[in-house]
């Protein structure tokens, strides 16, 4: 199956988008890919804000990108844009580290004005990062997530439905593959 590599780029340690990034590893484990599930919150802010791009962590990331046929980045729109956190990781990167791969954007905002962040923030840079293919994406207003009695993701039927797209297209990396 696919290996795919989850960016998240959420500063919280609970937040909606982390949450968004755990259902969609998930969906994606049950249909037997190996994803690596990055919540650059986590790793070293030393290595972030100085660029220690070959520190153990940062490296080990850099090695699960290079591995992965699908790249899916999520953030949380802040003032019009991805996050300081992930903008710092995404300097770190090789250049063209997304080449040759299919890179899936995925964001949360207050407001549907954020949904520009998908077209005019996010894109250019894993384009010059090199990516193969980038999807449409998917933009996620905060206030339509919710949780069940259990604490588990709730989504939307309009919102589940734009998400299996994204793990159908990262499916589908694996069968268009073995047709080759």
């Amino acid at each position: 199956m696919t290996t795919v590599t989850i960016l998240s780029g959420s500063p919280s340690r609970v937040s909606k988008t982390n949450r968004v990034a755990e259902w969609v590893k998930e969906q994606l484990q049950l249909l037997g890919h190996t994803v690596h599930l990055i919540r650059l919150r986590d790793l070293p802010a030393e290595d972030l804000l100085y660029a220690n791009d070959s520190s153990e962590p940062i490296a080990k990331t850099h090695d699960w990108i290079q591995q992965s046929k699908a790249i899916i980045v999520l953030s949380p729109v802040y003032k019009g844009s991805y996050t300081g956190i992930l903008k710092a990781y995404l300097d770190l990167l090789p250049e063209k580290a997304f080449k040759e791969k299919l890179v899936v954007p995925i964001v949360t905002g207050g407001t549907i004005a954020h949904l520009l962040a998908l077209e005019y923030a996010l894109k250019p840079i894993f384009s010059i990062l090199g990516a193969r293919d980038i999807l449409h994406g998917v933009f996620i207003l905060d206030w339509t997530l919710g949780h069940d009695d259990e604490g588990r993701l709730v989504l939307s039927d309009d919102l589940l439905s734009r998400m299996q797209e994204v793990i159908h297209a990262v499916s589908q990396l694996n069968q268009d593959r073995a047709v080759s």
